[in-house]
């Protein structure tokens, strides 16, 4: 992956992120009974996305330009799913690898920023965005309701990996533990919120039990 982060557990986490991610979009297309083409760009977008706004927004190089692994395995994602029967993934299974994907990228966003000299504050902002950003260009381009918009715990869950990557390097703790640490925390709290519904007041409750 990226010469300027020479840490292997990052580089899986790239690699996971990118899958994972493109996967999503591959299989939204998919269900929308797309083309192959469009599964592709839907896998492209949504596996890089997040990744091209933090590494531009932190003066990186764009991470999958001058990596030839990345778009490959978006383009891999996009015929697996092509060739994949849709039915296979009903249920929570969309949900749950989004939710593995959001973890992993908000750790890689976070420790990428850190890598660069970015301040604690804005590290975790570039994790949080690295971890969201992809999955709701994936929705809003498709025209599903994005999950931004709800009160379930999905952003929060990006913000507890974040945020564990950047306590754990102001704490100097061994950083592969920190990272897998965080990854293993935010995917928990993700999946717990897709089994038991958990979610934030949204501001009519709030202003209601304020009455």
């Amino acid at each position: 992956m990226n010469e300027e982060i020479l840490t292997p557990v990052l580089d899986w986490l790239d690699l996971a992120g990118v899958a994972i991610f493109a996967l999503t979009g591959a299989l939204v297309a998919a269900k929308e009974k797309q083309t192959l083409v469009t599964l592709s760009f839907f896998a492209l977008f949504t596996g890089v996305g997040g990744g091209t706004i933090r590494d531009l927004l932190i003066d990186a190089p764009v991470f999958w330009i001058a990596d030839p692994w990345v778009a490959a395995i978006c383009l891999g994602m996009a015929l697996f799913a092509w060739f994949t029967p849709t039915r296979w993934f009903e249920g929570r299974f969309l949900s749950v690898v989004d939710g593995l994907g959001l973890a992993a990228y908000a750790v890689l966003g976070t420790a990428k920023a850190i890598e660069y000299g970015v301040p604690p504050v804005p590290s975790f902002l570039m994790g949080v965005i690295t971890g969201c950003a992809g999955g709701i260009m994936r929705d809003v381009i498709a025209g599903r309701p994005s999950i931004l918009m709800k009160p379930e715990l999905y952003v929060t869950a990006a913000a507890l990996s974040a945020s564990l990557t950047v306590i754990g390097d102001l704490l100097d703790i061994t950083r592969w533990w920190v990272w897998i640490a965080a990854t293993l925390a935010g995917f928990g709290l993700r999946l717990a919120a897709i089994r038991f519904n958990l979610a934030l007041p949204s501001y009519d409750e709030r202003a209601a039990s304020e009455d």
